[in-house]
């Protein structure tokens, strides 16, 4: 008789602890769950000020691109020939790793995957590495469509890696020549207010 009671006893208690276990993690999830989302930790306080957003705006939308630069040989205004960005291509995807924008271009166009869009037009520009692309400010356009790109003032790229080709030559023997480079960049979107 001892040693059935000793095992139900064990059994029970057994069964008690687990209860509580399963119940302790039920709730602490619970809890963590319905915990606020971080804050945004964005700053522009370590770029060049070539590139910061006035005062006066917010950072709407916090995106990170992974894209292709198709670049062609041809004259260039600066010198005798160079690489010419003939159209950027990337999939901005959002803090949780959602795919929400399509940048393309000329005209460097971003379309949010509600139906806004917006066009921007580079202001300024800041060296960030010899074979990355320069950090950018870009001022918004008037945009299209209501949604998360209705009323953006500024976009910035910041973060950048790669895009930029300096070791293979372009000259007159290779006009026409196409290039396509990877790169990877930030792109925040402001609105005034």
């Amino acid at each position: 008789m001892k040693s059935t009671n000793t095992k139900f006893r064990t059994a029970g208690k057994s069964l008690l602890c687990t209860t509580f276990m399963a119940g302790g993690t039920a709730l602490l999830m619970a809890a963590c769950s319905s915990a606020p989302p971080l804050p945004k930790v964005y700053s522009q306080d370590r770029l060049p000020q070539a590139v910061m957003v006035p005062a006066g705006h917010q950072v709407v939308l916090e995106t990170r691109a992974t894209g292709i630069l198709n670049y062609e040989c041809k004259p260039t205004a600066t010198g005798p020939y160079g690489w010419v960005l003939v159209s950027p291509q990337a999939n901005l995807l959002d803090r949780t790793g959602k795919d929400v924008v399509a940048y393309s271009g000329p005209p460097a166009t971003w379309k949010h995957i509600d139906g806004s869009s917006v066009v921007g037009t580079q202001v300024a520009v800041a060296p960030n590495g010899e074979f990355t692309l320069p950090l950018q400010l870009a001022r918004a356009e008037p945009s299209m469509g209501t949604g998360a790109l209705q009323n953006i003032s500024f976009i910035q790229r910041i973060n950048t890696k790669g895009g930029v080709e300096k070791t293979k030559p372009c000259a007159a023997l290779n006009t026409g020549e196409k290039l396509t480079l990877p790169y990877q960049a930030d792109y925040i979107f402001w609105r005034q207010g």
